[in-house]
């Protein structure tokens, strides 16, 4: 007798997984100002700690082409489980051991980006490999629950503030720890298949002469610049545009960009069999440059307010949407086709929310023109998917 398996289990450590990447993204950035207050860090120190999670993500993203399928996907995500937990453990605990308190939150965040990093390209193709129908409903429900984590991070380290003071963060940061240290246990046990056999995945070299495959890894870079530069400024665009205290501005910006986001990607892939993706992502990337310019070019608080929360509506489906194009377009991609695609995702989620910045501040500190340049990816998204269209057999 045979026991059938149980990928209902792996799709629940996938989901906490994704969880785990969104603590790991944005429980940080709420305590930057505790940390300047705590441990005397110049503000300009601590705007390294983004750069650092997103550079050391991008390192891994590289480096897991080598490594991913040679170790297997069990021990990657697993280590990924770990990682994450025992960086997140550091930062409640590093400052205070080593002589140089910025230090010990560097390598804190160094720690958990390679487990975000790991998480990012290993638990797409995990789910690919799972025998699920409706392939393009469960990417979009898998990634939905990055942004629940995402809330629930803002949301539930918001309330911990209000209840406890900011002064119990440590208590809260090992809290949090407690997620990838349980996931740990969920990997391990739960049923994982290869996505390609290794006699039939296609050499990374083959890929990288597939013109395709390019505009593919475009589209990524495209879809993680327009996601990650409205959730990164959209706290400061809020406080500035409203004048509103720091908390509301959290939940009010990038809280509800977060909500719509998993609100788009949870639609979809409950609807999916009616809807076409490609035509759906078309639609998404017009709806999004159309929100950055109600956001920037607005004269009335709400309606800019409106356009970035509905820009999480409009970025929902755009990452996940191209994953899934990548693996029906190249079946025998592998992991390294993943590990490129989370490699672009994350290239334009680093470069893009610093070219915002460092245009704001060529513009006199106007955070809307420096949003508006930022509009640009969404409609060149939408443009690489007309060509693809045309392209793709």
């Amino acid at each position: 007798m045979t026991t059938q398996k149980n990928y209902r289990k792996t799709l629940r450590a996938c989901y906490l997984g994704f969880v785990t990447q969104a603590i790991a993204a944005n429980f940080a950035p709420l305590l930057f100002l505790t940390f300047q207050r705590t441990y005397g860090i110049p503000l300009a120190h601590i705007a390294m700690i983004p750069l650092v999670f997103y550079l050391a993500q991008l390192l891994i993203d590289l480096a897991a082409t080598r490594f991913a399928d040679k170790l297997g996907y069990r021990t990657c995500v697993v280590v990924s489980q770990v990682v994450s937990a025992g960086g997140l453990a550091a930062m409640a605990c590093l400052p205070e051991l080593l002589p140089v308190p910025f230090a010990g939150l560097l390598l804190a965040v160094v720690l958990y980006a390679v487990g975000s990093g790991l998480i990012e390209v290993l638990v797409s193709p995990i789910v690919e490999a799972c025998p699920f129908d409706n392939k393009d409903g469960r990417m979009s429900l898998l990634h939905s629950f990055y942004c629940w984590g995402a809330v629930g991070v803002i949301a539930g380290s918001t309330l911990f503030f209000a209840v406890f003071g900011i002064a119990h963060w440590k208590v809260l940061t090992l809290l949090w720890a407690l997620v990838p240290l349980y996931n740990t246990v969920n990997f391990l046990t739960c049923p994982i298949e290869h996505l390609v056999e290794e006699d039939q995945r296609m050499p990374v070299r083959q890929l990288f002469r597939l013109p395709l495959f390019w505009l593919i890894i475009l589209l990524m870079v495209c879809a993680g610049a327009s996601e990650a530069t409205m959730a990164q400024w959209a706290s400061a665009f809020t406080e500035s545009a409203l004048g509103v205290a720091k908390a509301v501005g959290d939940l009010a910006g990038p809280g509800l960009f977060a909500l719509f986001m998993g609100i788009a990607r949870m639609l979809y892939g409950t609807c999916r069999p009616r809807l076409d993706l490609t035509k759906v992502m078309l639609l998404c990337s017009v709806l999004c440059a159309g929100c950055y310019l109600l956001a920037c070019l607005s004269a009335i608080p709400l309606l800019a307010l409106a356009g970035c929360a509905l820009c999480g509506l409009a970025v929902g489906i755009l990452w996940p949407g191209s994953i899934r194009l990548a693996s029906r377009t190249f079946p025998r991609g592998g992991t390294a086709m993943f590990a490129f695609l989370a490699l672009a995702g994350d290239l334009g989620a680093t470069v893009s929310p610093a070219m915002v910045g460092s245009l704001a501040q060529l513009a006199g500190g106007s955070l809307k023109s420096g949003l508006l340049a930022a509009a640009a990816f969404p409609v060149i998204l939408a443009l690489s998917l007309l060509l693809l269209n045309r392209k793709a057999p």
